[in-house]
């Protein structure tokens, strides 16, 4: 069966060498993964490229942290994947519920994928993903 990218991390298949994506609403779910993930100045060819995510783990958990983290993923998201419009940014930590572990974070992002009309959602929480 022919895909469209590999699918990551890379698993060994038996069919095709590796696991592949094969439909176009994961293949726009792994982008934007790996967006979120990616610190800028990690893509050799691109310096610009990411958000790095990971980065703001240990911020101060204060207001203006979630405004600058939404920002972030809306410029990164028009420059780099601008077949989707985000629809919502949601936040969870321990300054929204104070149970949680202090350096705990989770960012959950609804998004439409323009072409196909799909609504999805791509839900990260760290340190765990």
């Amino acid at each position: 069966m022919a895909g469209l990218t590999p699918k990551l991390p890379l698993v060994r298949d038996t069919l095709n060498g590796y696991m592949l994506i094969t439909d176009y609403v994961e293949l726009v779910k792994q982008n934007f993964k790996n967006l979120m993930f990616t610190i800028p100045g990690e893509r050799v060819m691109d310096l610009n490229f990411g958000i790095g995510l990971k980065r703001y783990l240990f911020e101060m958990d204060a207001p203006g942290l979630y405004s600058r983290i939404s920002g972030k993923i809306s410029e990164q998201v028009l420059k780099y994947l601008p077949y989707i419009d985000i629809v919502d940014i949601k936040f969870d930590s321990s300054a929204v519920d104070g149970s949680l572990d202090p350096h705990y974070l989770s960012v959950a992002v609804e998004y439409v994928i323009k072409p196909l009309g799909t609504i999805d959602k791509l839900e990260l929480t760290l340190p765990d993903d």
